[in-house]
This record gives structure tokens, sequence and C-alpha cells, in this order.
């Protein structure tokens, strides 16, 4: 029993631990996306941002508590899900996975340093270096 109340006070924590998940983009590059684009971006399924750019993904690695919430939020895929979707998809030869990053800083890095790059981290994390585009 006190582990199940462990388990349960872990998990209500970590989902207040953030103050929502946000796609970010290049200031210089995406335009702002609708929850279908933003979808469809995630998934590998999105080849062209609205303004034309062919997107560059970047997505948390497994595990990370912010990418289950994303996910959960703007794909509706768990992460075992997920894992079972790109590896059906890179089996087949039809998408990579997106890169991978462990930190906001990373992802901000990247994306404020690429026009084509996208990716997503927790609202209280966005600098002035990206801008939202999306925020399911």
């Amino acid at each position: 029993m006190k582990k199940l109340v462990l388990a349960l006070s872990l998990v209500l924590s970590s989902s207040f631990a953030f103050a929502g998940p946000v796609v970010i983009g290049n200031p210089g590059g995406a335009d702002a996306l609708s929850a279908a684009e933003a979808k469809k971006l995630f998934l590998g399924k999105l080849k062209k941002l609205p303004n034309g750019a062919s997107p560059e993904v970047i997505e948390y690695e497994d595990g990370n508590p912010l990418r289950a919430a994303f996910h959960d939020a703007v794909t509706g895929k768990s992460e075992s899900q997920l894992q079972a979707y790109w590896a059906k998809l890179v089996f087949t030869g039809k998408a990579n996975p997106p890169n991978t990053v462990g930190s906001a800083a990373a992802a901000i890095s990247q994306v404020s340093s690429n026009p084509a790059a996208v990716a997503y981290v927790d609202e209280a994390d966005v600098t002035g270096d990206v801008k939202v585009l999306f925020k399911p």
C-alpha cells in the first residue's frame, strides 16, 4: 500500500512540474502551426512547414517526462506507442526518427541556430532566442 501511495504521489508531483509543452521555432524560420500540423510534424508526416521549409524536428530522449506530456497532448501517443511507431517507419524505410536532445537548453540552442529546426520545450523555458509556434 505504501508503494502505491508513493507511486501516485510521484506521478502527481511530476505532472505539475511543467507549465506545459509548447512547440518552438527559430524567429527567422517557421510560422505558427495548427494542431494538425504539429501532430503531423512530430509524427514525421509533415514534410514542409507552412513557410515552405523542410523541417528539422528535434525531440526529447525516451523516458523524458516532458516528451510523454507533449505526445499525450499533441499526438495522442504513449511512450511505447511512439517507440513502436518509429520502429515501423524506420524498418520500412519511410522515415527516420527525429534528432534527440536531453534538455531544454539543448533544444533551444539547436532551434535558435537553425531556421528549419522545430522542437518543443516547457513553456517556462522559452527564451527570446526562439518563438512559440504552437501551444496545445
